[in-house]
């Protein structure tokens, strides 16, 4: 099978991607999630991506559309089509499925599919992090990774353009 096949083996719609968490449920398994925009993947999202996957027996990323990131960052973004950030991130062995979402946050990805774990990176609280009420109230528990210092894809994509701050 080549990486590709496996990769695309992993990606799913919202509603494929339910149906597979309850499969894995119905075998008392964990379900940690997390999500983000992977625009240009770094060190910094696969220790992330690692320390989330530690969370549960399987990891689901959710990843921002195009649409959704322009959005967020604003016309010159993303870099990478959510195709190509899709696969990457479906390639990583610590991922189990990805799934994309449309909107500015992934919080109707998260009510519907209300994992066990909601790992988030970065320097927030709780009641900051979408989704982590709905989380809790279903009984689950959020976890905050911290950043690892000098990675984003903002200052990787500065430092292409000769801004490095």
């Amino acid at each position: 099978m080549k990486i590709t096949d496996f990769a695309k083996n992993k990606l799913y719609t919202l509603a494929d991607l339910q149906r597979v968490v309850t499969g894995w449920r119905l075998k008392s398994k964990k379900v940690a999630f997390t999500n983000g925009c992977f625009d240009v993947l770094h060190a910094g999202h696969l220790r992330s991506l690692n320390e989330a996957a530690s969370h549960g027996d399987y990891l689901v990323v959710a990843i921002n559309s195009d649409k959704s990131i322009r959005e967020i960052k604003g016309p010159g973004r993303p870099v990478n089509n959510e195709a190509d950030r899709a696969l990457l991130i479906a390639s990583l062995a610590v991922v189990d499925a990805v799934v994309i979402f449309d909107t500015p946050t992934p919080l109707e990805t998260i009510k519907a599919l209300l994992p066990d774990v909601l790992v988030k990176g970065g320097d927030y609280s709780i009641d900051q992090i979408v989704g982590a009420r709905e989380v809790q109230a279903n009984g689950g528990k959020v976890v905050i990774n911290p950043i690892l210092e000098g990675y984003s894809s903002t200052a990787t994509l500065e430092k292409m353009k000769g801004k490095e701050k």
